[in-house]
């Protein structure tokens, strides 16, 4: 394997992180977003989005790269305080000390190399030098290699779900909290390196 790594992501990365998040959901996430969604994902549009969150401070975009590749990103900030609301609306009490995975993705051609791994070291340090004593994560139920992925992190379902609208379908997640200062042998699984299961 050649040298592996995660680092910040640059706007010249804007076009490759378009490219995975695309290329990963038409290959991963076809049991959960609707065909109509899949099928009017904009390359060009996607990636104007993430060149915009790259140069945005309010979050980071972590991406990891094997050898000259890059194989997969993370995206990594502060827990909106609504985000962290249980059930009565109100957020918790640690609100301003929660960090948010907002996204975690690796291309599946690149699975099961540890990338996923790296990237969840790197946002559990990146989360904890800006405070964060612990992080939330909102996972699709449907995504089973993503849930096993973060369990094996040590995060667990705090019993709060949502349902979002994606086009004719709903897709209903958990969200998962757990500790950020992860060991790397906790972590040797990737998120999608497999389909979701059903």
């Amino acid at each position: 394997m050649a040298h592996a790594a995660v680092r910040p992501a640059l706007p010249d990365d804007a076009a490759e992180v378009a490219r995975i998040q695309c290329d990963t959901w038409r290959a991963a996430y076809t049991r959960i977003l609707p065909a109509a969604v899949l099928d009017e994902l904009d390359v060009t549009a996607v990636e104007a989005s993430w060149r915009e969150a790259i140069d945005d401070n309010r979050a980071s975009v972590l991406i990891a790269t094997e050898g000259e590749w890059t194989v997969g990103f993370c995206v990594v900030g502060a827990a909106p305080p609504e985000e962290t609301a249980g059930s009565d609306g109100v957020p918790a009490p640690d609100a301003a000390e929660t960090g948010l995975i907002a996204s975690l993705l690796v291309e599946p051609r690149w699975g099961r190399r540890g990338h996923g791994g790296r990237l969840l070291l790197a946002a559990g340090e990146q989360l904890r030098a800006a405070g964060a004593r612990r992080g939330i994560v909102w996972v699709p139920i449907a995504d089973a290699a993503s849930l096993a992925f973060f369990k094996i992190a040590g995060w667990e379902p705090d019993g709060l779900s949502r349902t979002l609208a994606a086009g004719e379908r709903t897709v209903r997640e958990l969200r998962l909290t757990g500790p950020l200062d992860f060991q790397a042998a906790e972590v040797i699984e990737d998120p999608d390196s497999e389909p979701p299961a059903e």
